[in-house]
């Protein structure tokens, strides 16, 4: 069969150049591209060689016509958070085992961006969302699970009805941290968290809180319970960690509801002079990858975000396909210990 030509370097190339080139059918190319099952080695190698030759890239709007665009849209709150890239990595990793791609949108922590940027999603007829720790309710949220299959990521729902979660075990991890804490010695344990207004118990930080209560009384250091907060403004910070160090009641151990404010916690006592842990010993969570710096070495919760990732890939893959029921997995966290604790 002779191979067809293209009239220019700007004709577009199609799946229907792709089959005539490789000599196979239309059918056939969609199957290895869809990375479906019963394709035979020899028939990938083939396509897939074409594909190169040709440079050859699927039109979304084409796909999407078809009813598949075969992406997914990722909306996470923020980047500035070490954890997330790591959980992004393994997002992608599930959704490349099908031909899946993704496109990322940051929502900045404020719900009509995040609002926004999922209706145009949605416009762009992407097959499903993965929301990572959104600012937005569950009520709104499940008001577009009905136009599109929705998981979402750092969202305590378990009651939900019309998309998945899928979370670190936060409740746990907290209660785990307090009691590593009290393994070593520790009775008087304050807890770090931040300023939540009246945040509903889907908040991560939330669960942690509940967790830190429940550790405390159930070992019998009910009485010594403190959360102390951060507010959310990042200038204030610092000198309300600064003012934190310098109270005359300053608790010997803390458990910080994130590493995001366990690290700067950190400075703050090299700053002041205050040993870390022989004055203040102190357990984060995340385990990011600057707790794990030798220099660092910051005892944290490591939420595992490979299998997180996965899961959430996963999830939203079969709801795409079809799946109706909803399905909540919570993701048990590890204590490690280092220096600090």
């Amino acid at each position: 069969m002779e191979k067809q030509k293209l009239g220019t370097s700007t004709d577009r190339v199609t799946i229907r150049h792709v089959a005539e080139h490789a000599g196979v059918s239309v059918a056939a190319v969609s199957k290895v591209l869809r990375n479906a099952y019963g394709v035979s080695g020899a028939l990938r190698a083939k396509v897939e060689s074409s594909i190169d030759l040709l440079k050859y890239r699927p039109s979304t709007a084409a796909r999407a016509m078809r009813g598949r665009t075969y992406t997914v849209g990722i909306l996470v709150v923020e980047l500035v958070n070490p954890f997330v890239p790591v959980l992004l990595e393994s997002i992608d990793a599930g959704l490349d085992k099908v031909s899946y791609k993704s496109m990322v949108g940051v929502g900045r922590a404020a719900m009509k961006i995040e609002t926004s940027m999922i209706e145009s999603m949605i416009d762009t007829r992407m097959d499903g969302l993965i929301l990572i720790g959104p600012q937005i309710s569950g009520a709104v949220i499940a008001e577009y699970a009905k136009q599109i299959p929705i998981v979402v990521l750092a969202h305590h729902e378990p009651q939900a009805r019309v998309y998945d979660t899928v979370n670190s075990d936060d409740m746990r991890g907290a209660e785990m941290a307090v009691e590593a804490l009290a393994a070593r010695g520790h009775s008087d344990i304050a807890m770090l968290s931040y300023f939540g207004g009246q945040s509903p118990a889907s908040v991560v930080s939330v669960a942690r809180e509940a967790g830190y209560r429940s550790a405390m009384a159930r070992l019998g250091l009910g009485d010594r319970t403190r959360i102390m907060r951060l507010s959310h403004e990042p200038e204030r910070r610092e000198q309300e960690l600064v003012n934190l160090l310098r109270q005359e009641n300053r608790p010997r151990a803390m458990f910080v509801w994130s590493d995001l404010d366990a690290l700067p916690l950190m400075a703050a006592c090299h700053e002041a002079g205050v040993d870390v842990p022989g004055e203040l010993a102190i357990i984060g969570y995340d385990d990011c990858e600057t707790a794990r710096l030798p220099f660092v070495g910051l005892s944290s919760l490591n939420q595992n975000p490979q299998a997180l990732g996965l899961h959430a890939s996963e999830l939203v893959l079969s709801r795409i396909e079809g799946r109706e029921e909803a399905r909540h997995i919570l993701v048990p966290p590890t204590v490690v210990l280092r220096r600090t604790a």
